[in-house]
């Protein structure tokens, strides 16, 4: 009999998703965490940004890989490689966004969930960790 796997948390995918971030170097991360607004459309989102085109999507396939290699979830829709100013990794509970610099400042994502806790999330070398 085939053995099932546990399903992985929202906080854990969040958590995992920041792991691949910094694996390559993304900037002023950000997890929202959206479980007690009312009709959330998930339960955490997380922002970044990179400083050009190509860092944005190694941050996303980065994102991606650690997420399927530590708990076995795929992404679910993804969009935004044709240009990756801003990419967007669908894993249903948790929404990662990954932008330029400028696309960041310009859309300002995080002022609009400014009712839900916002935690800024410091690089793994200043000892914080995603906890």
């Amino acid at each position: 009999m085939a053995e099932k796997k546990a399903k992985t948390t929202s906080q854990s995918l969040a958590n995992l998703a920041i792991e691949g971030i910094f694996d390559k170097k993304g900037e002023s991360v950000v997890r929202i965490d959206l479980r007690k607004m009312k009709n959330a459309v998930a339960d955490f989102f997380v922002i970044c940004h990179g400083n050009s085109s190509a860092q944005v999507e190694a941050i996303a396939e980065s994102v991606e890989m650690t997420i399927k290699k530590n708990s076995g979830e795929k992404v679910w829709k993804k969009e935004g490689f044709e240009n990756a100013e801003w990419i967007l990794l669908d894993f249903v509970d948790v929404v990662v966004h990954i932008f330029q610099a400028e696309t960041r400042k310009y859309y300002r994502l995080e002022e609009l969930w400014a009712d839900a806790e916002v935690k800024s999330i410091e690089t793994p070398a200043s000892g914080s960790k995603t906890k």
